[in-house]
Formats: C-alpha cells, sequence, structure tokens
C-alpha cells in the first residue's frame, strides 16, 4: 500500500512534467513560469513534509494517510478544470501539501513493521513507488493526453487515488499500533548538527532526480526534437535507474553498512559515481543522454536510501516520521529554490550550466555531510 501511495503521488506530479510541452504551448507559457508553478508545489511540499512527519508519529498512519492522499487527489483532480499561471500554481500548493505523508509513511511504516537488518530495504520498496510512477506515467497519460487532451490524464489519476483511500480503509488498522505508543510532538531543530548532515545528504545528493524529472522533457523537447509521442516513449527510462537504484541501494546499505553511523567511504563513491550528469550537453546522442540520465537517477537513489538510513541511525525511533520529512522537505526546498534559474538557464539555452549545477551539487552535499558528522572533540582532546 505504501508502494501504490508512492507510485501514485509521482504520478500526480509527473503528469505536468511529461506534458509540459502540450500545456506549455496550450497556455503559452515559458520554461521559467513552468519552473515556478513547479516551485510552487515545490515549497508546499517542503513545509508539508515535516509536519506531516510529526502528525503521523502522533495520530498514526491509517488517519494521517487517508486524509492528505484524500487533498491531494482533490487538487489533482482540479487541475483539469484550470486555466493560466495563478490557477495552476495555486493547484500545485495544495497538491504539495497533501503530498507531504508520502515518504513519511513509507520510513514510518518500515520501521515499525521490520527488524532493523531490513529497514532500508523496506523502506525502498515504500518508495520506490515514486520511481515506478516516473516511469508508469508518461506510458499511461501521453496516449489519454494526445486522444483526449492533456486535461483527462488529470483525471485519470484522481480516479487513482480515490481508489487508492478507500482500499487503505480496510487495509492493517496501524493507528493501533500507535495507539500502544506515546509520542510526544517533536519538531525539527534546525541549530542541530544531525539535522543539517541529513539536509546535506538528501537535499543537495539528490537534486539530479528532481531536474531529470522536471526539465528532461523539455530538454527531449527543445534540444533534441522529441514530439510529444516520442516523449511517451522514452520518458520511462530515466527513472528506470531511479526504480532499480533504490531496490539496489537498499539491499547495499543493509549489507554492507548496516548501523553504521558515518559511512564516509559510500558517500564519497556516489559523489564520484554521480558526475557524468556533465555529459548530457555535450552529445546530441539521444540514446547516450538517456543513458546518462538514467545513470545519474540511479546513484542518486542512493543518496536518499543512505541519508535516511544515517538520518535514522541519529534521531531516536520516534521521531522516524520526522525524519523522513526533515529529508524529502529539504530536497524539496532546494529543488524549489534552484528550478526557476534552471528554467531560465533553459530559456536563453544555457544547459551546460544547469547540468554542471546539479552535477557538483551531490559533491558539495557529501562534503556539508561529511564536515558536519565529524566527531566532535572534547576540550581536554584538544588541549593534549
Amino acid at each position: 500500500m505504501m508502494l501504490g501511495c508512492s507510485l501514485l503521488s509521482y504520478m500526480d506530479r509527473q503528469i505536468l512534467a511529461v506534458l509540459s510541452p502540450m500545456i506549455l504551448l496550450d497556455l503559452k507559457l515559458n520554461a521559467q513560469r513552468y519552473s515556478e508553478i513547479l516551485s510552487a508545489f515545490s515549497i508546499a511540499y517542503m513545509v508539508a513534509n515535516p509536519i506531516w512527519g510529526v502528525i503521523l508519529d502522533r495520530v498514526g498512519l491509517r488517519r494521517g494517510m487517508t486524509f492528505s492522499v484524500a487533498l491531494r487527489t482533490i487538487a489533482c483532480a482540479a487541475h483539469s478544470l484550470l486555466q493560466g499561471f495563478f490557477g495552476f500554481a495555486g493547484a500545485r500548493v495544495v497538491l504539495g501539501f497533501g503530498e507531504g505523508t508520502t515518504f513519511p509513511g513509507g520510513l514510518r511504516a518500515a520501521s515499525d513493521w521490520l527488524p532493523p537488518s531490513q529497514q532500508s530495504r523496506g523502506m525502498a520498496i515504500a518508495y520506490s513507488g515514486g520511481s515506478l510512477g516516473a516511469i508508469l506515467t508518461p506510458i499511461i497519460v501521453t496516449p489519454i493526453a494526445i486522444a483526449y487532451g492533456w486535461r483527462a490524464a488529470f483525471i485519470v489519476t484522481a480516479v487513482g487515488g480515490f481508489a487508492w483511500v478507500l482500499l487503505w480503509r480496510t487495509t492493517v488498522d496501524f493507528s493501533a499500533a500507535a495507539a500502544r505508543q506515546t509520542h510526544r510532538v517533536m519538531l525539527p531543530n534546525p541549530l542541530e548538527r544531525r539535522f543539517w548532515s541529513l539536509v546535506a545528504a538528501y537535499a543537495l545528493g539528490a537534486l539530479p532526480i528532481g531536474m531529470i524529472l522536471y526539465l528532461a522533457p523539455l530538454y527531449l523537447a527543445q534540444v533534441l526534437g522529441f514530439t510529444q509521442a516520442q516523449l511517451g516513449r522514452v520518458l520511462w527510462i530515466p527513472p528506470l535507474g531511479w526504480e532499480i537504484g533504490y531496490f539496489m541501494w537498499g539491499w547495499f546499505v543493509d549489507r554492507f553498512v548496516g548501523a553504521n553511523p558515518r559511512p564516509t567511504w559510500l558517500f564519497a563513491a556516489l559523489a564520484v559515481l554521480g558526475l557524468p550528469l556533465l555529459g548530457v550537453p555535450l552529445t546530441r546522442n539521444s540514446a547516450l543522454v538517456l543513458g546518462l540520465m538514467f545513470w545519474s537517477m540511479f546513484v542518486a537513489s542512493g543518496f536518499v536510501v543512505i541519508a535516511l538510513r544515517t538520518g535514522a541511525l541519529a534521531y531516536p525511533r520516534e521521531q522516524t516520521g520526522l525524519v523522513a520529512g526533515i529529508g524529502s522537505g529539504s530536497w524539496s526546498a532546494v529543488v524549489a529554490a534552484v528550478l526557476p534559474s534552471l528554467g531560465h538557464m533553459f530559456d536563453v539555452k544555457h544547459y551546460a550550466n544547469a547540468f554542471l549545477f546539479c552535477a557538483i551539487a551531490p559533491v558539495f552535499g557529501s562534503f556539508c555531510w561529511w564536515a558536519l558528522t565529524l566527531p566532535r572533540r572534547s576540550v581536554l582532546d584538544v588541549t593534549k
């Protein structure tokens, strides 16, 4: 069920990206205005994640997920009725707030119902619905949009959201397990090093996921000349790397990292492995471009898994939802901050600068994580 929740979540958000060439042409919007609409979603999503993380820790999964998924489903359906920049921006704000339970809920479920040796894989399963949704969205919604118009595509995923809510109400009563525990409402403390180490590892390490999800359709259309129908046939390829990465890195972390709170070697390796994204604007070979995007999303998913694993070890077990909220919320904040600039770079055709920024961000994030997790030295140690 948590996999299905994240799958529908990414279908809701990816429809706009997949159909962006068609929608922008119809609504007469440029790439920068499109990026500002995406930023409106990301800002709401940023705010919602830690809030929902606290709420889920307090009231349990069943009630919290029911309300949030119903809210985001209504917002998704509203897209089919809207016109212009402000209408879409408002709908994306409500959608972003409603989707704030997706990843806190997935991590909370894995933490509550799996032994420690399987939690990274459980988290990967719950989170992999996001990448699976990104894979399926172009395959499902492109033929619908071409046949019936882009507005019809939003109705399809809204129907899926309402079906999920009805099915969710028949599943295990997670709130019963939560009722046996007493959770204090704990808000994130931005003065703590563990807070910023989680932010650096997740938000900067996984930034390429946001760029590829939201801007790859425009890049393929503007630079390589893909039509909307052709985009529907290839846009599943990059997020397939994301999907495979969740399962591979989930197994890898359980097997080789375990309870190690500071796997510096893995962060360094991921930072280096993500650098080939720099090569995207250097070639006009569409297969190579798609392959580089696939690889970049595969590597970035490793940052998600290891950032949440080390973050969960740094916080008490009862704050697991908060950990996921901090991670995904900070990622959304960074995406919201950089997307308008990236969209402007696309408008003026400075594609190399955009890909350079997103390839270097994980390197900087890994360095910040390393610096923030250095063991504190006592005064006695310093004086020796």
